[in-house]
């Protein structure tokens, strides 16, 4: 009887002993399976915004390409950046060597990469169906790109701008000069007025404009500007000019002509309003007001060349358009 009882006593004192291993497994055998299934139920990182291409967009008669960037964060209203490339370039390679598409992460806006299609990948910027309003060539592919976004994506129309290097600068002051009802500003790095690159013969390329040895009054850049839209009374875009004072292809000249062009345009003193210099070697000079949206901003580059835009330009073009508040 007592070899019975002590027995039973070791049995009980064992059972207590493993009671809480058994607890333990059973709460694992439970919660493994439900972890599981959460961590399968959680949703998986975002996929990062990539440049698209677009086809079939609209009236493109010198048939060119079309790239968007769209953020994973747009906004529900967003606005319109068309950025367009240099000589020899593309609008991916516009996309990947330059800071719009992290701009565009960062405020939520929409970039168009335009792609010229012709020999040496340069925009025409040349014939007179280019320099008119409606006239054919690229400004109407082009802006062909920026009605398919309003249509397609909720853009906002009154917050659509242009920006470009090179022949894409000149492309900006273009698209300026044709559709100043579709664009509200513009930051043309290392550009030429609007007509200075006109010819009548066929070719592209005029080595007067791009030597820096066309001159004219403001007025006549103004009307040439105004000439390529007849009867528009409307608004006028906001102009920021970039130009490095060492730029042999474009020569600097040329950034003194697009001042007095736009200054004129928009019914600005050609007196600076003010003059600073946010960077070493930057001379910044605003026409018509101060502060970050005056009329024309105009920035000198001391010791540049025909590299532009260089690491924080593109920011400062966005702060020029209000994209950045």
């Amino acid at each position: 009887m007592t070899n019975s009882l002590a027995s039973a006593r070791n049995g009980m004192a064992a059972k207590r002993r493993r009671t809480p291993r058994s607890v333990l497994a059973a709460l694992l055998g439970g919660i493994l399976p439900l972890l599981a299934s959460l961590l399968m139920l959680s949703p998986s990182p975002a996929a990062a915004a990539s440049l698209t291409e677009v086809t079939g967009f609209g009236n493109n008669p010198s048939n060119l390409r079309m790239y968007q960037y769209v953020p994973n964060n747009v906004t529900a209203r967003p606005a319109i950046l068309v950025a367009v490339h240099y000589c020899t370039g593309s609008g991916p390679a516009f996309f990947s060597g330059t800071e719009f598409a992290s701009l565009a992460d960062r405020y939520g806006f929409i970039v168009i990469y335009p792609s010229a299609t012709r020999s040496g990948a340069c925009f025409d910027v040349s014939s007179p169906q280019a320099l008119r309003h409606d006239g054919g060539s690229d400004p109407v592919g082009i802006v062909s790109m920026v009605r398919y976004v309003l249509q397609h994506n909720n853009a906002d129309p009154s917050r659509v701008y242009v920006t470009g290097a090179s022949s894409g600068a000149m492309m900006t002051n273009v698209l300026l000069g044709d559709y100043p009802d579709v664009f509200k500003a513009g930051a043309a790095f290392s550009g030429v007025p609007f007509g200075c690159f006109a010819t009548t013969d066929g070719s592209g390329w005029n080595t007067a404009c791009a030597n820096g040895t066309i001159t004219k009054t403001a007025q006549q850049w103004g009307d040439l500007a105004r000439g390529a839209y007849p009867g528009y009374t409307g608004a006028r875009p906001r102009m920021q000019l970039w130009h490095g004072t060492a730029d042999t292809t474009l020569r600097y000249p040329n950034f003194g002509e697009e001042i007095k062009q736009w200054t004129n345009v928009l019914g600005a003193s050609q007196t600076p309003a003010s003059t600073d210099s946010p960077q070493t070697n930057w001379t910044r000079i605003r026409y018509g007001a101060t502060g970050d949206r005056a009329p024309v901003e105009a920035i000198s580059i001391q010791g540049a060349g025909h590299s532009l835009p260089l690491a924080g330009m593109a920011a400062r073009a966005i702060t020029f358009f209000g994209l950045d508040s």
